[in-house]
């Protein structure tokens, strides 16, 4: 997928989205609904505080990727917002709300995702959020989705949207899942030069908190 957009963007056209489908009959949105839809403080992560002009500018930049349109009604006092990317891209019902809930939340897991796209869609079953993300990851005009490493501690990965690009993995969270995925995929000989390697760090790392503690006490003497 070629389009890049920012975290303003994305929430700007994931706040469009997502009042298009639960309350149609405000929808398109006037700047105000809109700076309001995207600085909510529910079903938003993270919470932002936008001012007009953010989301003024946010608007104009979707427009020049095609993504959103401002619209002057006749009669209407003030110009509406609405997004565009059934246009753009064929989505389905379903796909359209998970990319909308992965927008406006970060990434998250199928049983999340299940939960969180009930006020715009249905998933009869996990297994079907899980053949529709595999939809968005396969797709030839993408992928819009990517699957996350998996952190420690968790059996379900978490999906994320790729209108922002690929998620940076400097992130400390996303190098230690990355590290436990190589430990995993190592041969058992490997496997076991890591742990004895990491043995032998932790008794230095102690020995040099009891070097320190006896110098400092030793110190402490001649004060």
């Amino acid at each position: 997928m070629d389009i890049r957009c920012t975290p303003v963007e994305i929430r700007i056209l994931g706040a469009l989205i997502e009042k298009e489908i639960t309350t149609p009959e405000y929808y398109p949105l006037s700047l105000n609904g809109l700076v309001n839809a995207c600085n909510q403080k529910s079903n938003r992560d993270p919470v932002m505080t936008l001012d007009e002009n953010e989301v003024l500018h946010g608007v104009d930049s979707l427009r020049e990727k095609r993504l959103a349109w401002q619209l002057n009604t006749a009669g209407g006092r003030v110009p509406k917002y609405e997004h565009n990317l059934r246009s753009v891209f064929t989505l389905s019902t379903q796909e359209i709300a998970l990319l909308c809930v992965l927008m406006l939340r970060g990434p998250q897991t199928p049983g999340e995702l299940r939960v969180r796209t009930e006020r715009m869609c249905t998933f009869a079953s996990l297994e079907e959020v899980e053949t529709a993300l595999q939809g968005l990851i396969s797709r030839e005009d993408g992928p819009f989705v990517i699957e996350l490493p998996r952190q420690p501690g968790h059996k379900e990965s978490r999906f994320t949207h790729l209108f922002c690009g690929i998620p940076e993995m400097s992130s400390p969270e996303l190098l230690q899942t990355v590290r436990q995925e190589t430990i995993a995929g190592a041969t058992g000989q490997y496997q076991d030069r890591i742990r004895e390697l990491e043995q032998e760090i932790r008794i230095l790392h102690d020995e040099l908190q009891q070097f320190k503690a006896e110098f400092t006490s030793f110190k402490k003497q001649f004060d």
